[in-house]
């Protein structure tokens, strides 16, 4: 697995049993720098792996590009301290493509649970998509759709291994049939790198396409698929107020509390295919939202 996971010496205890030291696998988490033209962008806390991916789709998410190929180059490079880590990644932007200005720099590292953190204002995550999907012809089979958590589980090879990790994937909205899927410690890196992969395929925008997450749906995730013009983002816990106001607004399908065959609609309902599934879904909404989810 490489640098993916490290394994630790832990100490596991049994109240009333049995105390004892064992290996264990850990998903690893480490920062990435990434750098246009060698000038520092962002710094975000990741599993990993996949970076030119997460880098393109983080600058995808910026509104710094709209596709792959505005990306020439990506090589990771030396620190400031001269040794190459591989957590330094450095790209070249397309000639014409416009450099990010200082404002879109991060002051702050993005932590694994925030990818916004480091915002210089709150009005600047209000980016404007090049893939707008509020008129977005796509109707989704509700049976079809509550099979994609338990693809996503099926899926995450490193959670298996680790339990840490949280996963993005892309399913095409009319086969079912999954496209990507990534792992990260951070929800929001996975999805970058699923957007990124797409992206250097040359796929975007996923119009076509349900983005599937493993925890909750945060107002960052909305704003990626709005990026990425995603029009479904389907959700295995509960979204926040301030996701579910901006998948109204940018016309997104917003889909929480997979659980079993229930699932919540909280916004764009009418791109479930069912007709009555904007009601028949939120039968389940009270009792759903009572059980124990993922904060992270």
């Amino acid at each position: 697995m490489g640098r993916i996971t490290a394994r630790k010496r832990v100490t596991r205890i049994t109240v009333g049993g049995r105390t004892n030291r064992r290996d264990d696998l850990l998903a690893v988490e480490e920062p990435l720098e990434i750098r246009i033209g060698r000038a520092p962008l962002a710094v975000t806390m990741r599993t990993p792996g996949h970076d030119v991916d997460l880098a393109v789709g983080f600058l995808v998410s910026e509104g710094v590009i709209s596709r792959g190929d505005q990306v020439a180059a990506a090589i990771h490079c030396a620190s400031d301290e001269g040794e190459n880590t591989y957590n330094v990644l450095d790209l070249t932007l397309a000639n014409g493509v416009p450099q990010p200005d200082a404002a879109a720099r991060r002051d702050l590292y993005i932590s694994s649970s925030c990818g916004v953190c480091g915002k210089a204002s709150i009005d600047a995550v209000h980016t404007r998509t090049s893939h707008p999907v509020a008129d977005a012809d796509l109707r989704v089979d509700p049976e079809l759709l509550i099979r994609f958590p338990d693809r996503l589980r099926a899926g995450q090879a490193i959670f298996e291994k680790t339990g840490g990790l949280h996963a993005a994937a892309l399913f095409d909205a009319r086969t079912g049939e999954m496209i990507v899927l990534r792992e990260d410690v951070g929800r929001h890196n996975a999805v970058d790198k699923v957007v990124g992969w797409a992206a250097r395929e040359g796929l975007l925008p996923l119009s076509g396409l349900v983005l599937q997450v493993s925890g909750r749906a945060s107002f960052e995730l909305t704003q990626k698929a709005s990026m990425a013009g995603i029009p479904v983002l389907a959700a295995v816990s509960a979204p926040s107020s301030l996701a579910v106001e901006h998948a109204a607004n940018a016309g997104i399908t917003l889909v929480g509390f997979m659980r079993g065959d229930t699932m919540v609609v909280y916004a764009g309902a009418e791109r479930i295919a069912d007709g009555t599934a904007g009601q028949a879904v939120e039968r389940g909404a009270d009792r759903v939202s009572e059980q124990t989810t993922t904060a992270d």
